[in-house]
């Protein structure tokens, strides 16, 4: 005999009076559960706010001169209060910027595309600071009044390394074998850079230099460092 359950008819909620009133009695397969699980259900967390798209400054457009801010003896309170007093409206593609931090911290760069995570893709070029093809913060530079037009770059590569696969990294292999142990006091091999990001990178430096060498002293200018030190007010600076 085959088991059959209650029709829908049947699991409709009764309706009883109580006195005065009247109560609702459901279906004894339709009410709670006496007992509960000992370990609690994992729920994914409700996100109140919806992601929007990144705004980014209207300075902030191809070919604007941008430095990689670097500090020496401000501290990182006041140059954030310094920075914040600043006008970044003049910051656009192209342009130089001043960074933070980082290893190419206080380099004058060129700025490619905005990328949609809040980053920025930039160059030195590479062959006039040694900054190659990168992604930096928005918040974290200065655009200088300096734009040069980049009609040469190839589309295709501003494209491609606009993907965020483009930078990263292959992960190590999981755990560490004993053939691996034995070679710790061994000298590293050296990391070999891959081929199609060099290719990528003469050409858009190729591209690059074409514009940068039609401005009177703006390759000097890349190869020199940008830095601040006590009693500057970058907020009063003309970049």
């Amino acid at each position: 005999m085959s088991n059959v359950g209650p029709s829908a008819s049947q699991l409709k909620p009764k309706t009883k009076k109580f006195g005065k009133g009247e109560r609702t009695i459901p279906h004894p397969e339709q009410r709670a559960s006496k007992y509960y699980p000992a370990e609690d259900v994992k729920t994914p967390k409700k996100a109140r706010k919806s992601e929007k798209p990144t705004k980014y400054r209207p300075s902030l457009q191809p070919g604007t001169i941008l430095i990689l801010f670097v500090t020496l003896s401000l501290s990182s309170f006041t140059l954030r209060v310094h920075l914040h007093l600043m006008d970044h409206e003049e910051l656009t593609l192209s342009s130089p910027n001043n960074s933070l931090a980082g290893r190419f911290r206080g380099k004058r760069v060129i700025l490619l595309s905005p990328l949609t995570n809040g980053t920025l893709l930039i160059t030195g070029p590479f062959k006039a600071n040694g900054v190659p093809l990168r992604r930096v913060n928005a918040r974290y530079v200065i655009a200088t009044s300096q734009r040069i037009s980049l009609p040469n770059v190839d589309a295709s590569i501003i494209k491609k390394a606009s993907e965020p696969s483009y930078f990263t990294k292959d992960k190590p292999e999981a755990g560490k074998s004993e053939e691996g142990f034995f070679k710790q006091g061994e000298k590293p091999v050296k990391k070999e850079v891959n081929r199609e990001r060099v290719e990528d990178q003469r050409k858009v430096d190729k591209a690059v230099l074409e514009a940068v060498r039609k401005e009177k002293h703006l390759m000097s200018y890349l190869h020199a460092s940008f830095s601040l030190r006590n009693g500057d007010r970058p907020h009063e600076m003309k970049f």
